[in-house]
Parts: C-alpha cells; sequence; structure tokens
C-alpha cells in the first residue's frame, strides 16, 4: 500500500522548476533565497516540517511541544482529521505558529478514517465504499475528478481560514497532489488561489522520470532544493545517524526536513497496528530525534540556519506577489 510522502513522485514532478524557477533563481539580481533573506550566499537554510497536525491528539501533542521548544519551525495540518478543532484551540494560543495546509485526499489508516470536508456526495469520486476518503494514492489516481480534488482542497484551506488560523504555505498529505500531472495541476491552482507558497522542490534525483514543464507555473512558489525525511528500512539505533548522513553533505542552499511526531501510546498503537512504517515507533523516533541535544548541537556545528515558510515568503519576487 502506498503510504505517506510519496518523495520520488513529488521530486519528478518538481522537475518543471529546473526550467523555470531555478534560471530565474541563479539569474535574479537580488540573488539566492538566502541573499534576498538577508543571509551570505553559501548557507544553508533548514526548514524543520512537521507533517499531520490534526491527525490524533498524540501527533498533536508531539508536534505542539515541539514548536514550544522551537524543535521544529513548522508545521502542516490535516483539515479533514478528528483532532483538527484542537489544532484551532492551540493555534488562537499561538498566533505565532508557521502552519501550513496538508491538503488531504487520503484516509491512509486502515482502521482509523476520516471523510471529505467539502459536501461530496456519497458516490462522490473522492470517496470510498465506505464513504471515507481513500485509502491510497493510487485510488485517487483511478478515480478522482479534478472538480472534486479541487473542491475539497479549497473546503480544507478555506476551513482552516474561517477558523482563524493564518497560513503560510500549502503541501499534499502523502504526496497525491503530486501523483499526476492532472493532480499536480490542480495543487498548483489551489496556490494561487489562495495566493500561499506551495511546497515545491528542484531535486529530482534517482525519479528516472521525465516531466514536461507545465506552462503555467505559479509565481508564489518558493524554490526548496531538496525535500529530505526519514526512509523505510532504519532501525531506532541508526535514526540519528541516517539524518546526519542526510544533511551533513547538503550543499548551500534551501531545504526542508520533514519529521512525522507522535508520541508512542495506545492511540497510535492500535491507529497504525498494521503498518510500521510512519507508525508509532516511527513517530517517537523522531520526537526523540528534534528533541535531543545532540541533534540540535549537531545542526548549529554544521551551520544550518532554521527558517520557516513565511521567512521564505520574503523571498518570492515582489512581481509575483
Amino acid at each position: 500500500m502506498f503510504k505517506r510522502f510519496n518523495l520520488g513522485l513529488f521530486l519528478a514532478f518538481s522537475l518543471l522548476l529546473g526550467s523555470v524557477l531555478c534560471a530565474a533563481q541563479t539569474t535574479n539580481p537580488n540573488g539566492t533565497v538566502a541573499e534576498r533573506l538577508g543571509y551570505p550566499a553559501n548557507s544553508r537554510l533548514l526548514v524543520i516540517h512537521a507533517d499531520d497536525f490534526g491527525m490524533m491528539h498524540t501527533v498533536n501533542r508531539a508536534i505542539e511541544d515541539a514548536f514550544e521548544n522551537r524543535w521544529v519551525t513548522s508545521a502542516s495540518i490535516m483539515v479533514p482529521c478528528p483532532w483538527f478543532p484542537e489544532v484551532v484551540q492551540w493555534a488562537k494560543v499561538h498566533p505565532e505558529a508557521d502552519l501550513g495546509i496538508h491538503l488531504t485526499m487520503n484516509a491512509d489508516w486502515t482502521p482509523f478514517r476520516w471523510g471529505p470536508v467539502s459536501a461530496q456526495p456519497m458516490d462522490s469520486s473522492l470517496r470510498d465504499p465506505d464513504g471515507y476518503l481513500p485509502l491510497t494514492t493510487e485510488y485517487v489516481d483511478q478515480h478522482a475528478k479534478m472538480a472534486d480534488v479541487e473542491a475539497e482542497g479549497r473546503a480544507q484551506v478555506d476551513k482552516a481560514l474561517a477558523a482563524g488560523i493564518k497560513l503560510s504555505h500549502l503541501d499534499s498529505h502523502m504526496g497525491t497532489l503530486f501523483s499526476t500531472r492532472e493532480l499536480f495541476e490542480v495543487y498548483l491552482g489551489l496556490g494561487k488561489h489562495f495566493h500561499l507558497p506551495l511546497l515545491l522542490a528542484k531535486d529530482t534525483r534517482g525519479t528516472g522520470v521525465n516531466v514536461q514543464v507545465l506552462p503555467d507555473i505559479n509565481p508564489e512558489a518558493v524554490v526548496i532544493d531538496r525535500v529530505l525525511q526519514m526512509t523505510p528500512g532504519v532501525p531506532k539505533e541508526k535514526w540519528f545517524e541516517h539524518y546526519k548522513e542526510m544533511l551533513g553533505p547538503l550543499s548551500p542552499g534551501t531545504y526542508e526536513l520533514i519529521v512525522h511526531l507522535a508520541y508512542d501510546d495506545d492511540e497510535i498503537r492500535a491507529a497504525t497496528f498494521d503498518h510500521a512504517d510512519w507508525g508509532a515507533q516511527w513517530r517517537q523516533n523522531d520526537i526523540e530525534l528534534v528533541k535531543s541535544e545532540e541533534f540540535r548541537k549537531f545542526l548549529k556545528e554544521q551551520n544550518f540556519i532554521l527558517v520557516t515558510w513565511a521567512d521564505l515568503a520574503k523571498a518570492i519576487p515582489a512581481t509575483a506577489k
């Protein structure tokens, strides 16, 4: 089963930035993203980003702790999920938090499901036979009508805005909106409609996929050189070492490190009992990583500059706003 953020599909579709946005950066008289934000050209900017805010209570607790202790700089919200109201209450008390929308077209845990936010009929292309959002990206690829996807995306952002949440960007749960050209076009359109930066990256290594440049790029996109996250198969005792191997060799540029946080308790064990990847132990490993003094010391020694999506938005050329 397809699970979580599909980095390969995301990177493949981000090839379009190599032809358009990447060229714009190298020729921009105002310099690189780092320079436009007032940092030296050889800086390494890093967003430490927590996915799945609102998914369940234990995820919320971990992300809230991470924000309040400055272990992460950003998070994105799953509006259709049961614990979204808890996020709303927390965001009211923490208006400075850098929060985006994790555009959600899937309910991906076998025993823990949710339905769409928009008024989708029971026979909607975005509902599975049980009435929930589909389990897999493949189901969305094969069944979803783009009008339904767009309506659901707009409804999720509108609901967050109506709740008073100040939004910094949009991204895609499980990479579903990166999985076909048509879904990707909806993703770009949502960024334009709401005038919000989108998670997009230049790096396409290892995908082996050639994607034609879309003719109409969202001018408010913020270029990320590479998106990084933990991959399946890494044992707990190698967790920190694997992150060091990912981050240490990076050249100057702008990066996002995605982490999946939760405290390993009965709630998340029940929800993820049949999926070790991105499940209870995985998320406990990630919260232990970001809170560790050893990890923070490593980032400092490596001279990473921690930034938010609100910071990155300041690098958007004035002509695009």
